[in-house]
């Protein structure tokens, strides 16, 4: 038994490989997933990719109520138009924004799917309900109920706001209560969300809740708040209401074959003789950030609708970076370019440091060949005589993936941001029509699978292919040679704009290795 466990017995032997193949382990696992991160990201890509929007959508009212007794008229502004009817509003169509199809303009609520209804519930008196006869004049709609109470609504629009005011003017000798509430009622576009939450959204005590189409179709949700909204949001439009009231109970659920999100308020007692005063306002425009910065003016939490993704601290200033750039070249595909090699020269000094640890590595293939050839039956040895060689010459097999790894946390901020950036709907580039949506005919995946490939074979070096199994070198380019394949595979259904991104990148990191290898030849 002492012999057997003599530090030149077997089970020595046996322990320290096992030791060793734990030492190499991490490399290993971190490579492999990152493959399945890759395939995942492909996976994920065939599902989530853009779609068309289609915001003009057919379909029966999701409302029994006979409305058609009801006279309507249309309210205009510099950037909406409207159509009003008693309670409800709807065909908000989006002045000069060109819809899908190129020939219509944006709509939302239109009203064979969709509307928005303002009104009032009440207990002892009778409110104006949706196919309550309104008498129009000098722009305000006026109605009495039996008791004598008047009702005066006045509807305006600012810019991408459109806001009621409804007077209540109490004639009786009582107080009358009422309960102001909004709701939004609209058909569901499931297609359109491209990896955006979309669905209905709700501002709850300072938190945006999302509640996805599918969440929805399950169950319904309910929130209290002092002050709130709620509405629907898609890939870049959005329609919220919110009351000028405190109190608020936000409800969202699926109504029959339609879907709505309904806000309703404290109660409102109004005293004999007095008139009292409920302002309601509708944001129904594009989710742009400087816009709905405007419309937080009124419509608190407005501006916090957007979801940026983990990474929205990158995805912010990078669209606002993208955007300013675009403001001086007027083209959204120049302004990618340029932002690419903008965030390449300030990841100049790591890329460096990686691409000369990468130029080391490949300078001690000689040594290390040797170093496993006389351990090769001492893999406990070999692993220390190896970590030595790594010290001598302040190198590490991974340091050439830091440059991939830093860019990931990039790459998904890009990636949101051109997902939500209405301005990037429709952007030309050359043969693309839309950068935020797939290259039609796949030639920029293919430029960009062929420049990975270039930067890979320059980045490779002299390693031989027939170097030792046990070289995590040799490990590390056997698994990146296959990543260019991948991720020409998987970015084929990304957004036009993100593959330029990677593309130009990988271009400008052929480049950048170049002038390195010059620099240390020199």
């Amino acid at each position: 038994m002492v012999k057997f466990l003599d530090n030149n017995s077997g089970f020595n032997q046996w322990n320290a490989n096992k030791n060793a193949e734990k030492r190499k382990s991490p490399l290993r696992s971190m490579l492999w997933w990152f493959v399945i991160f890759v395939a995942a990201w492909w996976a994920v890509g065939l599902f989530i990719s853009p779609k068309n929007e289609k915001t003009d959508v057919a379909g029966s009212v999701a409302d029994s109520v006979d409305i058609s007794a009801v006279p309507s008229s249309v309210i205009s502004g510099d950037e909406i138009t409207a159509r009003v009817q008693g309670l409800r509003i709807s065909d908000i169509k989006l002045s000069g924004v060109p819809a899908d199809n190129g020939t219509d303009i944006v709509t939302l609520l239109p009203n064979s799917g969709g509307f928005a209804e303002i009104g009032l519930l009440s207990s002892g008196t009778p409110a104006p309900t949706a196919a309550t006869v309104w008498q129009e004049k000098n722009g305000a709609y006026r109605w009495r109920n039996s008791d004598g109470v008047d009702f005066t609504r006045r509807v305006s629009v600012d810019g991408y706001l459109i806001t009621i005011s409804d007077e209540i003017k109490n004639n009786t000798k009582r107080d009358v209560a009422f309960t102001p509430y909004s709701r939004i009622v609209r058909e569901n576009n499931i297609k359109s969300s491209a990896g955006v939450k979309t669905g209905a959204i709700a501002y709850v005590n300072g938190d945006v809740e999302y509640n996805d189409w599918r969440d929805m179709d399950k169950k319904s949700y309910a929130y209290s708040t002092t002050n709130g909204f709620a509405g629907f949001a898609d890939q870049y439009w959005e329609t919220i209401v919110s009351i000028a009231r405190p109190d608020q109970t936000i409800r969202v659920k699926k109504n029959s074959d339609k879907y709505q999100a309904d806000v309703s308020a404290g109660a409102v007692i109004v005293a004999p003789g007095a008139s009292e005063i409920i302002e309601t306002n509708i944001f129904a425009g594009p989710r742009d950030q400087k816009i709905l910065g405007t419309a937080a003016e009124k419509i608190a939490g407005a501006d916090s609708t957007i979801d940026y993704g983990w990474f929205w601290f990158l995805a912010r200033p990078m669209l606002w970076a993208l955007n300013g750039i675009n403001a001086v070249v007027m083209n959204y595909g120049v302004a990618i370019i340029i932002l690419t090699i903008l965030l390449r020269l300030l990841m100049w000094p790591l890329t460096r440091k990686s691409y000369t640890s990468m130029i080391a590595m490949q300078e001690m293939q000689p040594e290390m060949a040797r170093i496993q050839k006389l351990y090769a039956n001492d893999k406990a040895h070999l692993q220390m005589e190896m970590m030595r060689l790594y010290q001598t010459h302040k190198t590490s097999p991974m340091s050439g993936c830091l440059p991939m790894l830093i860019q990931i946390p990039i790459f998904f901020a890009l990636y949101k941001a051109l997902l939500v950036s209405v301005q990037m709907r429709s952007a030309h580039f050359l043969w693309i029509s839309d950068l935020a949506a797939m290259d039609p005919y796949f030639i920029l995946p293919i430029l960009m699978g062929a420049t990975m490939w270039l930067q890979s074979y320059l980045q490779s070096g002299t390693q031989k292919s027939g170097a030792n199994k046990n070289d995590p070198l040799a490990q590390t380019q056997k698994v990146m040679k296959w990543m260019p394949v991948l991720f020409t595979i998987m970015f084929a259904w990304m957004p036009a704009g993100l593959v330029l991104y990677w593309t130009v990148s990988s271009a400008f990191g052929i480049l950048q290795m170049y002038l390195i290898k010059y620099r240390e030849k020199k």
